[in-house]
């Protein structure tokens, strides 16, 4: 990925559509930049999608680390699965 220098967002609005297919076919954001400074981010659609996925597992990870983490420091046991289902009535 390489890092190429913002577009200003009056040139951007004139270069819409390449700036859509180039970062369709390049997967790489194109910065935009008002006075000088980065202000927004023209991203594919599909890899905007896959960063929120990785995000959100990301989460779930360290919501996951912390949990054992707790469960460490307290010396708390996980409740097994089964009990789980059966109180929750799934069973």
């Amino acid at each position: 990925m390489s890092a190429r220098a913002p577009i200003p967002v009056s040139e951007a609005r004139q270069q819409l559509s390449e700036i859509i297919d180039r970062v369709g076919t390049e997967h790489s954001p194109i910065y935009l930049a008002r006075r000088g400074r980065r202000v927004a981010a023209v991203i594919d659609a599909d890899d905007l999608d896959r960063l929120i996925e990785l995000a959100e597992d990301m989460i779930d990870i360290r919501a996951a680390e912390a949990a054992r983490a707790e469960m460490d420091e307290t010396g708390e046991t996980p409740i097994p699965w089964e009990q789980v289902k059966a109180d929750l009535g799934l069973t």
